[in-house]
């Protein structure tokens, strides 16, 4: 079955189990474009408590501003507008401007034009080198194909052999119209306006962030989910509810430990409120925790794997007294140093 769908389909048996077991009448899914393509959108539509929010791909984006549905001037001074177009009935389409990302697109793209150009100088030169026994046109061919898939450039050059030398042009007209859109991007959405504003819509895609970032404490150095070395179903079955119980743990002691921790404290409130298309920006408190590398207490600032490793230090001993070496052992805890007793006083220990 193919990925996507047997993804979905999961969604759509989390749904209705959430409907049965909650009472919940709207679930909103939020996947990136390999999850919600347009198939899958088609299978959403029957299902009537599903909605949803996608982006659009690059060739969507520039078939709306060839329609005339996305007039780019819009964004000389604003940077979200919402549209509607007639290839997308029923749907809201949420267009962002970010200036930052169209100067880092238009970078990288630099970048990968003067890479291909370099290497392809390489076997221009070497194919004229070869006067002897030259290079045949497939020979360079096979060549020039390796350099334009490998940087994902072949669109922006135009390429000749003949006779065993290579000729290049760059295309102007594909990168000005690549160099266009840098910077763009379009969310859309089933949900009407009432139920979701345009910002919170965009607020809500960037979520997939911690959806991945929880996928990677899954299945990273953190917890460690994968390799799976089991092979009966049950036993798979216990090890994912066995990482998923410790990243919900985890999550928790992240929450409480904030003020410990590198975290941002202000961020859940931030994200509710700040520009949802400009880059987000530390808070104040966050800067100056990193920057002093102390909290409000005069603790020195951790990162959740020192602040575990702290907490290892303090043992349970096991004491006798030396006059009653038979008598009845003592247990006796470490004393816990300031940063130990503030860690187990924000979890209530």
């Amino acid at each position: 079955m193919e990925s996507g769908r047997a993804d979905l389909q999961v969604c759509q048996g989390a749904c209705r189990w959430g409907s049965t077991r909650f009472g919940l009448t709207r679930v909103v899914l939020v996947g990136d474009r390999g999850l919600l393509t347009e198939t899958q959108l088609a299978h959403l539509q029957a299902y009537p408590g599903l909605g949803w929010i996608s982006a659009l791909r690059s060739p969507a984006i520039r078939a709306l501003v060839e329609s005339g549905a996305l007039q780019l001037s819009l964004f000389d001074e604003q940077h979200l507008a919402e549209i509607t177009a007639p290839t997308y009935p029923g749907e809201r389409l949420i267009v962002c401007f970010n200036p930052l990302l169209a100067a880092e697109r238009r970078r990288k793209r630099e970048d990968l034009l003067a890479a291909t150009e370099r290497d392809l100088t390489k076997i221009a030169t070497a194919a004229a080198r070869r006067t002897r026994t030259p290079f045949d046109d497939a020979t360079l061919g096979i060549k020039v194909g390796r350099v334009l898939q490998h940087y994902k450039m072949g669109k922006h050059f135009a390429v000749t052999i003949a006779v065993g030398r290579v000729r290049w042009t760059q295309r102007e007209d594909t990168i000005h119209q690549e160099a266009q859109l840098d910077g763009f991007y379009v969310i859309r959405t089933s949900e009407p306006r009432d139920r979701l504003s345009a910002a919170d819509t965009v607020r809500h895609d960037k979520g997939l962030a911690q959806v991945e970032r929880a996928f990677r404490c899954l299945t990273g150095i953190d917890l460690r989910g994968r390799p799976i070395r089991h092979r009966i179903e049950d036993r798979v079955r216990a090890h994912i509810f066995l990482c998923l119980l410790a990243y919900y743990v985890e999550w928790h002691l992240r929450q409480a430990w904030a003020p410990l921790l590198f975290h941002d404290e202000a961020l859940e409130t931030d994200r509710a409120t700040r520009d949802p298309v400009a880059p987000a920006a530390p808070s104040r408190a966050a800067t100056a925790k990193k920057t002093q590398r102390a909290t409000a207490d005069g603790l020195p600032v951790q990162s959740f794997e020192t602040l575990l490793a702290e907490l290892a230090t303090r043992a349970r001993l096991t004491c006798r007294l030396r006059s009653d070496p038979a008598g009845t052992p003592l247990p006796q805890l470490t004393p816990p140093t300031p940063l130990q007793a503030r860690a187990l006083a924000l979890v209530g220990l």
